[in-house]
């Protein structure tokens, strides 16, 4: 968990999650900068995907910094890391179309990512989900309420 991290970098674990995928989703994020510590989560109703999610807990972690920062944001999905860190540029390149010539899913989230990551320098690192890793733990609990919220019930 975050606490032995070097002070001027900002750590962020992000998740997602779905009930039934597609189905209503819901993501978090547990951002921590020396002492300081925000979370932030939120959800979606209707049918999403837990790709889906897992893309907008990062864009709302990065989004929520208030200047351009180091940030080490820490993830579960291979979709997410993979995306940002190798398919982004040639989805770019190719005009949004994926090698087999087909639409990049979920296009618009991947270019919110990219403009919200932008203004920050980012390295994304994989960590395995469910496997006792407290701020990995805590972005699951959070990504759950948000869809509990987003379905109008009480936290888990």
């Amino acid at each position: 968990m975050p606490g032995k991290a070097d002070r001027n970098v900002v750590e962020i674990y992000t998740d997602g999650a779905c009930r039934g995928n597609p189905g209503p989703g819901g993501w978090g994020a547990v951002l921590q900068y020396g002492k300081h510590r925000k979370e932030l989560f939120g959800g979606e109703p209707g049918d999403t995907t837990n790709n889906r999610m897992e893309l907008m807990a990062a864009i709302q972690a990065l989004m929520a910094l208030t200047r351009p920062a180091v940030v080490r944001i820490h993830t579960d999905s291979s979709y997410l890391r993979n995306g940002i860190t190798r398919w982004l540029a040639g989805w770019q390149r190719n005009g949004w179309m994926t090698a087999e010539k087909k639409p990049v899913r979920n296009a618009d989230l991947w270019r919110q990512l990219e403009g919200a990551a932008s203004r920050h320098q980012v390295e994304w690192l994989w960590v395995k989900g469910h496997a006792g890793n407290p701020g990995n733990e805590r972005a699951d609990e959070l990504a759950n309420r948000g869809i509990d919220n987003a379905l109008g019930r009480q936290g888990r």
